[in-house]
């Protein structure tokens, strides 16, 4: 059953972060560590959607894991780079190379057969994955676009989605109830040394992920981006069946993985052939260029 309180007090953590990655931002032009370019009304309008569809995805994220264990949840966001090719594909992009195409379908057909061991088989967890699934396809394509239409480096687009999200997500805060609560046991967790210092590393740790992912976006494409996921994955989905209590592990949970992460480590290599081939100053990566 879905907890909005729960998910209140999840969305609180990414306000606090989106705050923390907007100051570090802001006073780093200050103090001449970063560049970036003043505020535009007319960027911010049109990256609204890229705040609009990565806050969703995290909504929906959070949703999905309170039906689903943490390894499945996992398996099925692994879909998302079938679904960047696709997209790609319908927007014109034209047609990948043989090898990225199979190691893609690759990826998800792991992610189907580790759904079919999935005896604990949730449909809201599920159906709340697959809409998180949607809502990254849709940020990453747009943080591709951006990139290449407007020319934003990765720390503004940082900076305009953590300035755009801060509404929104305090909004929700209010809506959930989780405001004035959120704000007492913060103020009281933070008089411990030991949790202001793990809150501090995971704050940072969340400003980092979220700027090698808009790097990646940018200087490679929305599909590499989620193949990286799929492999990053590895360790997260191995860690969630062993440390974590109430995971019931069956031999097609395992097989299904195993095809995943076997998709992910061949998608790699097919790239890497890829580049090998072309001369080196005309690499492009095909699923971030069009063709013309």
């Amino acid at each position: 059953m879905f907890d909005i309180a729960w998910l209140g007090c999840s969305l609180s953590s990414l306000f606090l972060q989106q705050v923390a990655t907007a100051l570090f931002i802001h006073f780093g032009q200050v103090l001449g560590m970063s560049k970036r370019k003043d505020l535009s009304m007319a960027t911010a309008k049109k990256l609204l959607p890229v705040s609009i569809f990565y806050n969703a995805n995290v909504a929906f994220a959070l949703a999905s894991l309170q039906g689903i264990n943490i390894p499945m949840y996992i398996a099925i966001k692994r879909i998302t780079p079938l679904a960047v090719l696709v997209s790609g594909f319908l927007r014109g992009k034209g047609k990948p190379p043989t090898q990225v195409s199979l190691s893609v379908v690759c990826t998800a057909l792991g992610v189907l057969v580790a759904a079919l061991g999935d005896f604990s088989f949730d449909l809201y967890g599920y159906s709340m994955a697959l809409t998180s699934v949607f809502f990254q396809t849709m940020y990453l394509i747009l943080v591709e676009k951006s990139g290449a239409d407007d020319g934003l480096s990765s720390m503004e687009l940082m900076f305009y989605n953590s300035i755009l999200s801060i509404p929104f997500l305090f909004f929700i805060i209010i809506a959930t109830g989780e405001f004035p609560h959120s704000l007492v046991v913060l103020s009281e967790k933070t008089a411990s040394v030991s949790f202001t210092v793990i809150l501090l590393i995971s704050l940072v740790m969340g400003i980092v992920l979220n700027y090698t992912m808009f790097w990646c976006t940018l200087v490679n494409s929305a599909l590499t981006t989620t193949i990286v996921g799929v492999l990053k994955g590895v360790g997260s989905t191995t860690l969630g069946f062993v440390v974590l209590g109430g995971v019931k592990v069956h031999a097609l949970n395992v097989t299904g993985l195993v095809i995943n992460t076997f998709g992910g480590v061949w998608y790699s290599y097919a790239k890497y052939t890829q580049k090998k081939k072309m001369p080196r100053k005309i690499a492009p990566d095909e699923e971030s260029h069009p063709h013309k």
